[in-house]
């Protein structure tokens, strides 16, 4: 087996994802990267290979206890890769998601459909309506004065969002939208305008289901 140190200058891991990126390189070498040594028994390619090979084998059911039975492969790196592969995957979901339809958006945010007090959220999406991000802006009662197009739209333009969706929970589980909602909801649309960040839907959201204004063309 070849050791690390002894291949030429430009076939080393990381000498040769800063020459040809990280696509170029094989599985084995992105793991020799991310473990960055190896042992005293076991050079870093060798305990690379290995873990691939358990990736290959039983990946979907991979954890801390199998990477640890690895000989060389101790709780800090094992725990290194655990993480790695955690935060691949919870990108690669946020990417992946849509929203299409106001079902989409309520399975999104079904969390709140039970809390006690009232929840006001944005998703910010993309040009393919992609999710960038979710947030509460805040919690309360839902009234004009507390929402505040700055705090809706700021995130927004920071994520260079191509559109927004707000949402709300009602504790009441009534899913009629109030007057109220009807007003803030003009006044976002207004100013979304202005922005040039589309507001696509307002979505009340309770334990009986959910409310799109879009679908009741209020929007």
């Amino acid at each position: 087996m070849i050791q690390i140190q002894k291949l030429h200058k430009d076939d080393k891991p990381r000498e040769k994802l800063a020459l040809k990126g990280a696509k170029a390189l094989k599985d084995h070498e992105l793991m020799a990267i991310l473990l960055g040594t190896g042992t005293k028994d076991k050079d870093v390619f060798k305990l690379s290979r290995e873990i691939i090979k358990i990736f290959q084998n039983d990946f979907e059911t991979l954890n801390l206890e199998k990477l640890q039975n690895i000989h060389g492969l101790g709780l800090a790196k094992a725990s290194q890769i655990l993480s790695a592969i955690e935060l691949s995957k919870r990108y690669l979901i946020k990417q992946n998601r849509r929203i299409r339809f106001a079902k989409d958006i309520h399975e999104e945010l079904k969390e709140f459909a039970n809390k006690k007090q009232e929840y006001f959220v944005t998703i910010t999406l993309d040009g393919a309506s992609h999710i960038i991000e979710k947030r509460v802006i805040f919690i309360g009662t839902l009234n004009q004065s507390l929402v505040h197009p700055r705090e809706v739209f700021a995130d927004a333009i920071s994520d260079r969002a191509a559109s927004i969706i707000i949402a709300h929970n009602h504790p009441s589980g009534q899913l009629r939208p109030s007057q109220e909602d009807k007003m803030v909801t003009n006044r976002l649309k207004e100013v979304s305008k202005i922005i040039g960040i589309e507001l696509l839907d307002h979505v009340i959201i309770s334990k009986e289901g959910f409310y799109s204004f879009k679908d009741h063309n209020l929007i």
